[in-house]
């Protein structure tokens, strides 16, 4: 397992990692990312979006190879050895025991933990005298290599109810990373979780350019302001894209006077098409169902894309604190 995590290898290509993101879901980010892997080619997909992801849904990857995720553990209660002191209950702070286990020799009931509600906090494994709480790592979820029309793609689905889907993320990023960097790929095209939480700072920490894309609702603008903070403490170049911009143009100039005030860069509009519901439901994107329509604004806004990764601000990442103009 060590060769999963290998990355910058000194005689591979320098390796470059776009990543689309949103403030909320359902801004068509995911569409967008479709769109730029039928554009461009010769990419690795990596669906960071792991707890919904629905990059699959479009692009139909074919899994060759699959690997349990497992980064916490979780307390399970062994009713053969438990005397139903209730120490473990009165010390659990998640409210995850319940006195209403199966009965033993000893007692007419135990106690059992709950594994929705458990945080694996090891509280109640730690003071239990009677070692009759089992305390070790869980199966999270799963993550996937696959092959896909367009490219190799690296995908993850996390559990219901589970936990470190930032650390998911990062093995997702890392595994896509080195894919391309012993294929020859220069591109990681990275689907990202919504918002600005521990998966989006996973998604991004590090790349080379961020897209956010977003909506011309006052929402979407609101969402598009903590997305630019996030990305400008980390000091990852921005652009900003703004989807379905004819639904509200008057928004849309404030959000790209907005934009211009904060010295981030506007990739462009796309307009709002049916033809994207359209194409899905055939299992396409927008781009490989038709030429015109919103398909020409993604076109335009990929062509500046490219041109921006191919800028010499968008070089190996060092740190600091700019914005790309």
């Amino acid at each position: 397992m060590r060769e999963l995590f290998t990355i910058g290898r000194a005689d591979g290509p320098r390796v470059k990692e776009l990543a689309v993101i949103s403030g909320k879901g359902g801004t068509g980010k995911t569409s967008l990312v479709a769109c730029f892997a039928a554009l461009a080619r010769n990419v690795v997909l990596a669906d960071c979006d792991v707890d919904a992801p629905d990059l699959a849904l479009v692009l139909a990857p074919e899994v060759i190879r699959r690997q349990p995720f497992s980064a916490g553990k979780r307390a399970r209660i062994r009713p053969g050895h438990c005397t139903a002191c209730g120490k473990c209950e009165e010390l659990c702070r998640f409210d995850a025991i319940f006195f209403d286990g199966p009965g033993n020799g000893m007692v007419e009931k135990t106690f059992r933990v709950d594994p929705v509600a458990c945080e694996g906090c090891g509280v109640c494994a730690w003071f239990c005298a009677e070692g009759a709480i089992e305390f070790g790592p869980v199966v999270n979820g799963e993550w996937y290599v696959s092959e896909t029309r367009c490219g190799p793609m690296v995908h993850a689905r996390l559990g219901i109810a589970e936990e470190n889907s930032g650390k998911l993320v990062s093995m997702v990023r890392s595994n896509a990373r080195r894919i391309a960097e012993e294929r020859g790929l220069e591109l990681v095209l990275i689907d990202g979780a919504p918002g600005i939480g521990c998966p989006v700072i996973a998604s991004v920490t590090g790349a080379t350019l961020v897209l956010a894309v977003t909506e011309p609702t006052l929402s979407g603008l609101h969402d598009l302001q903590r997305v630019a903070e996030l990305t400008r403490h980390f000091g990852i170049p921005t652009l900003v894209l703004v989807n379905k911009w004819d639904l509200n143009p008057e928004v849309c100039e404030r959000i790209g006077a907005w934009v211009r005030e904060q010295g981030l860069g506007l990739a462009g509009r796309v307009r709002y098409d049916p033809a994207v519901t359209e194409a899905q439901i055939r299992g396409k994107s927008v781009i490989e169902y038709q030429r015109d329509g919103c398909a020409s604004d993604i076109r335009a806004v990929w062509a500046e894309v490219e041109a921006s990764l191919e800028r010499p601000a968008f070089g190996p990442r060092t740190g600091g604190s700019h914005a790309y103009i």
